[in-house]
């Protein structure tokens, strides 16, 4: 027999970087210490969840029910174990696994790998961000029918999939709700939970933060959007510490965003490093009593967001001039019974406007056709010039939180930062929702494997960040770039970049010995910057 004849070329590209992160991270262990390992089992159900998890951070969206496929040209024996084929991952199997995890706890499970990687990679958890999302699902699932809802965000149940709130602009199809809370350090999901799809922010995210802190041991702030500034919210976690948006409806936000002169604002030294960040950015400071809870407000005001409101109040002002024109057009030709039908059709109208103010100026009696006595209405048009002029001045502005104040108050410029890295949360939900990853695996018919699918994918997003946190702190350990998309050095390259940057590796079997195809120096030196499990998959160690 040839040596060509002989010789088995297996893909291996990327997904051996993502088996290394598994690995260290300890999943595998941790999934079978929780769930235990049945003898007669040909898989444990900690690898099998390594293999959905390299299926799902391989990008090429295949459904569960093709994930063996997903292995046949893949070194399977070298990211899985010599002992695993390709047909134990049939949709049996990945049924059970699943149904296992969620009995065992999906929370709880997730929280347990989490301390484990915030312990080994050294996560600084002094910030926290918490958002949601919305996934849309297709399918009919009856479940809030069956279920009666249970107050707080610990439940028996399983979730109910109904109509709610879509983030997707979906509003026509059923979903559910994924909690999210990411540091900032690296943007890894520290919790996750999946709630019902009319899940309102505002009645969980106080319960949320209270059940996180019960199950760290570690001092976090934790930061959110306006969904969790209520005065019942603010006395649930009156002994945590925030940083929250304060929405608008709030008054006493209305007046101090409407009142405060830009003479008045400062702009203060900034630290080293964040000056460039802050360089749009104006505020001034309030302490504020609210919700008997003492408070530092800031005042922000955004040039680039100012800008933006202006352009956009610019437009809704002349929108709005072409609509009053042709509605004192319609008042002129309008006949009325009585001068009290006129004014009556006229207040209706004003309270539809905004930005003008249709004023009568005269009403004329006449006679119609028919011979009876008619008033035609003469109307004239005026800006309301105070309500423009407060928001011209509110342009741009609004008001972040935080309780930390006295012995413990932050600067202005920090309690800016912190709150725009409440994009770490974002990027996470825009990842899990990408069309190359799994949301298009939503065919599961009952909501238990959804929580579970959504389990699976926000581990996938910690495998992920945690990858692209320690090379990206490598390279800027060692002070040294890789090429990006466009041939320039950067120090900040996303792992999806290296992960292209990974296609065409191959895994060459000749008479029992393994190689390693076109591994060259660039890759080499990326597996160097990542941790040591990485590389045995290329076999460097």
């Amino acid at each position: 027999m040839s040596l060509i004849e002989n010789a088995k070329i297996k893909n291996i590209d990327h997904l051996g970087i993502v088996a290394g992160l598994i690995d260290e991270i300890g999943i595998v262990e941790i999934i079978n210490s929780q769930l235990g390992i049945d003898p007669r089992e040909k898989m444990t159900a900690g690898k099998l969840v390594k293999a959905i998890l390299i299926n799902g951070l391989g990008f090429v969206s295949r459904p569960l029910y093709l994930f063996s496929q997903f292995f046949d040209d893949k070194a399977i024996e070298i990211l899985l174990g010599e002992d695993v084929k390709s047909d134990y991952i049939n949709d049996d199997k990945i049924g059970r696994v699943m149904d296992k995890l969620y009995k065992n706890g999906l929370d709880n499970l997730f929280m347990k790998i989490v301390l484990s990687v915030i312990k080994k990679f050294k996560i600084s958890p002094k910030y926290s961000h918490l958002d949601a999302t919305s996934f849309h699902l297709h399918g009919e699932y009856n479940s809030e029918e069956n279920q009666e809802k249970e107050p707080g965000i610990t439940r028996e149940r399983p979730i109910i999939i109904t109509k709610g709130y879509s983030r997707d602009h979906r509003p026509d199809l059923k979903q559910c709700v994924l909690d999210l809370i990411t540091s900032s350090d690296g943007d890894i999901p520290l919790l996750m939970r999946v709630g019902d799809g009319n899940e309102a922010d505002k009645a969980v995210f106080g319960k949320i933060l209270v059940e996180f802190k019960k199950q760290i041991n570690f001092d976090s702030i934790m930061v959110c959007d306006s969904a969790l500034y209520s005065q019942e919210n603010l006395n649930l976690i009156a002994h945590l510490k925030w940083i929250s948006r304060v929405p608008m409806t709030i008054k006493k936000a209305q007046d101090l965003v409407q009142s405060v002169e830009i003479e008045e604002m400062n702009t203060q030294s900034i630290e080293k490093g964040v000056a460039q960040i802050l360089d749009e950015y104006k505020w001034q400071e309030e302490i504020v009593n609210y919700g008997g809870i003492k408070q530092t407000w800031l005042i922000v005001e955004s040039q680039k967001r100012k800008c933006s409101d202006l352009e956009k109040l610019d437009k809704r002002l002349k929108k709005e001039k072409d609509k009053v024109e042709k509605l004192l057009q319609e008042l002129k030709r309008e006949n009325f019974e009585t001068p009290e039908q006129a004014r009556y059709k006229l207040k209706v109208i004003n309270k539809k406007l905004k930005l003008f103010d249709i004023q009568e100026v005269q009403l004329i009696e006449s006679k119609s056709k028919q011979k009876k006595t008619i008033y035609k209405m003469s109307a004239a048009s005026h800006e309301k010039l105070e309500e423009i002029e407060i928001q011209r001045k509110s342009a741009g502005r609004f008001v972040l939180a935080t309780n930390l104040v006295d012995d413990e108050k932050l600067t202005p410029s920090e309690i800016i930062t912190t709150y725009k890295n409440q994009q770490s949360c974002e990027r996470g939900f825009r990842f899990l929702k990408d069309p190359l990853f799994f949301a298009d695996s939503f065919f599961v018919e009952n909501p238990e494997r959804i929580e579970t699918m959504l389990f699976l994918m926000s581990l996938c997003l910690l495998v992920y960040n945690l990858g692209q946190r320690e090379l990206r702190n490598s390279l800027k350990r060692i002070k040294v770039g890789i090429k990006n998309q466009l041939g320039k050095l950067t120090s900040s390259p996303t792992l999806r970049w290296v992960f292209q940057c990974f296609q065409g590796i191959h895994f060459l079997t000749i008479n029992g010995i393994n190689q390693v195809i076109n591994l060259t120096s660039e890759r080499h030196f990326i597996l160097n910057c990542l941790p040591s499990s990485c590389q045995k998959y290329y076999l460097l160690s």
